[in-house]
């Protein structure tokens, strides 16, 4: 043991004998459960006080001392792999300076054994654990245990002494192949500790659903379900029913059909949706059908065949209508939600069931709970002129929305797949025209074939024609490389940009120093991928991890890890605001080896880098579902972004930190990296 954890021991054991109580925070309890024939598991049950907590058996460093098992030796039985634990938690500890997972309310481990005496036996060891809450901590304590076991030959009479208590706390979990036999594991299904409660899951996910409606793949489906439901005006009984099937529908697609997804296809199905140009074409087709269509130049009808067949099911309640329009706004929205969802169906794919299931129970109520009601209450907007006048109006002005947010499906496939269509500054240029036309129409400029003669411009028109117009001059700068940093989620990256002056400027300043010490800027060898990716800001940096794990070896410093995509909205915005910051920058370009790792990236790697997931078993032969598998299997997260930071030999020098856009927490976040990499290398 370590100098530093003998003396915090030391220190825990003196502090301990000052108190005049005894205190005993934690309970075991053991029991044994038949497998099969010839196989038992030993279940180590650790039942804490409020606010107590015990440690993972796999701390590492100089910190808390870690839970261990030790098992008397004897010919009566063969171990079976190793102890099992479930999922704790796992979290930066201030006391000891460092990421350790703890367990929390109650936790069981559990051993496989394999019998192998014909006679009844007690198989005997002893555990050592520490406990700790907030305030202290307790000296290391052993704890000696013993099984009665029947021999193989009595098998069948093995008791199974679970108790109540252990049955209402433990669940069998999935069976998983180990290289000696086949392993049973139990995981710990209690509400336990921060993070682990499905009642914050639920809520966490509920916000989430909300904050989706936000983004610009939801939001311009709202005409669409207005549209739908104004149809069934006359008959409104039709149509509130309706409105709940539809409701009801979006709840069941993502919950079912979203699990489902996750157990068959893998969690890279949401990566598909979100990021393959088929998907992402066609959402950008529709968005600008519907903005043609809102225009005024046709009207949307279902085929023939498709109006009996639903006028039939309107017949029994008229469900099949709701469920392709709520099905249609799932698709739609997929491409924003998809990095929301992920996480959750990550959880689902490693065979956590009940807490996906609530996660995306949780989403999606919130998720339909606003197009519900809108469409249960279409009166609202069916008392208004049905042709020409102000109903008329708010739909062209959906329509220019259409147009300019159907250009993000388009521009996602156009960065994944490298085509060099639709940069930044033609992106740009777009939307200020969509958007200077949808002020001249405000101001009553434009006319389409549905609408009014507008005699005189009313005061909500003149302010969003204020808005829209000053949006545009906002916007105008961007051309010539200004960050607009409030768009930067919508917008494609600043690299792609044809004539951005900042980056010019930046070039110089950087070639004007090159006189002066060039070790920090300097890379070890040219990056792989650089002709087709960017880091943002002019930062210098790696596109490959191992590339960058071995200029890490050999310019000593930590790396860096951005786990990123085309399509990642959150991505962008926390390279605008939050790398742009010049803390941020400094210590980025100077102190870490930067690496931007693309989970979507179409371009196919040389065989000889293809890897087989550990995963899902599949070859990755892209460099997205490279990284994107890396992000899965190392760290069991698929969600962008995600900034993990290594030291030099790949190991985690701090709790990895996902999407905030405070600049003091990012930059708390670098420096306890540095500081913990300093202390490795003492």
């Amino acid at each position: 043991m370590k100098l530093k954890s003998i003396f915090l021991i030391a220190l825990i054991v003196v502090c301990s004998v000052g108190y005049s109580q005894i205190l005993k925070p934690v309970k075991w309890t053991f029991s044994s459960s038949k497998v099969n024939d010839s196989t038992v598991n030993l279940n180590f049950k650790a039942t804490m006080d409020q606010g107590w907590h015990v440690y993972s058996q796999f701390i590492k460093g100089e910190g808390p001392v870690p839970t261990t098992f030790a098992f008397d030796k004897s010919s009566d039985f063969k171990l079976i792999g190793s102890v099992y634990e479930p999922k704790g938690i796992e979290e930066w500890d201030p006391n000891f300076d460092m990421k350790v997972k703890y367990f929390a309310s109650s936790v069981t481990f559990s051993q496989q054994i394999r019998i192998l005496s014909t006679k009844e036996f007690t198989l005997k060891g002893t555990l050592n654990f520490m406990c700790c809450n907030d305030k202290q901590c307790l000296a290391p304590e052993d704890v000696e245990y013993s099984f009665k076991v029947d021999g193989y030959a009595k098998a069948s009479a093995i008791k199974e002494n679970i108790t109540s208590d252990s049955l209402a706390n433990d669940t069998l979990s999935k069976v998983k192949s180990d290289t000696n036999a086949t392993r049973v594991s139990l995981e710990n299904s209690e509400l336990t500790g921060k993070g682990s409660s499905l009642w914050w899951f639920f809520i966490l996910s509920f916000l989430a659903g909300l904050i989706a409606i936000l983004t610009p793949c939801v939001f311009p489906m709202i005409p669409m379900t207005v549209t739908f439901f104004m149809h069934n005006e006359d008959n409104k009984a039709k149509a509130r029913f309706q409105a709940f099937v539809y409701g009801f529908s979006i709840i069941a697609i993502y919950t079912v059909i979203g699990t489902i997804v996750a157990v068959t296809l893998g969690a890279n199905f949401a990566n598909f949706l979100s990021t393959h140009w088929i998907p992402n074409i066609f959402f950008f087709l529709i968005f600008m059908i519907f903005a043609a269509s809102f225009f005024g130049m046709f009207e949307i009808t279902l085929p023939s065949w498709m109006v009996n067949k639903t006028d039939k099911q309107a017949d029994k309640g008229g469900f099949l209508g709701a469920f392709f329009m709520a099905f249609t706004l799932v698709l739609v929205s997929f491409s924003c939600t998809g990095p929301i969802v992920g996480a959750i169906l990550v959880e689902s794919a490693g065979g956590q069931i009940l807490k996906p299931i609530i996660g995306m129970f949780g989403f999606s109520l919130a998720f339909a709970l606003p197009f519900t009601l809108f469409a249960y209450f279409p009166s609202l907007l069916s008392r208004l002129p049905k042709s020409g006048g102000w109903l008329n109006s708010v739909k062209v002005v959906l329509a220019f929305l259409e147009l300019a947010l159907g250009l993000k499906f388009l521009s996602i496939a156009d960065q994944t797949y490298h085509w060099g269509i639709l940069d930044r500054d033609i992106y740009l240029a777009f939307w200020i025209v969509i958007f200077a036309l949808l002020g001249f129409y405000l101001l009553g400029k434009l006319k389409f074939p549905h609408d009014s003669e507008v005699k005189h411009i009313s005061v909500p028109r003149i302010i969003l024609a204020i808005i829209t117009f000053t949006f545009v001059v906002y916007m105008i700068p961007g051309l010539i490389g200004a960050p607009l940093k409030s768009l930067a989620g919508y917008l494609p990256p600043q690299e792609t940009h044809d004539f951005d002056l900042n980056a010019i400027i930046r070039e110089d300043i950087a070639n004007a120093s090159l006189s002066g010490d060039t070790t920090n800027t300097e890379l070890c060898e040219k990056p792989k991928y650089a002709d087709i990716l960017t880091l943002p800001h002019g930062l210098k940096g790696y596109f490959d991890y191992d590339q960058a794990l071995k200029c890490s070896k050999e310019k000593n410093k930590p790396l860096f890890i951005d786990f990123t995509g085309h399509g990642c909205v959150n991505c962008r915005e926390m390279e605008a605001n939050v790398w742009s910051d010049p803390k941020v920058l400094k210590i980025l370009r100077e102190k870490y080896i930067v690496t931007a790792l693309y989970v979507d990236d179409k371009e196919k790697i040389p065989e000889a880098e293809w890897v087989t997931s550990k995963y899902d078993g599949q070859v990755k032969k892209t460099i997205g579902k490279k990284f994107a598998d890396l992000q899965i299997t190392r760290f069991n997260v698929n969600a962008q972004p995600y900034y993990v930071l290594l030291d030099s030999k790949g190991e985690l020098l701090v709790q990895p930190k996902a999407y905030d856009l405070d600049v003091d927490n990012f930059v708390d976040f670098l420096e306890k990296g540095l500081t913990e990499f300093e202390k490795r290398n003492k």
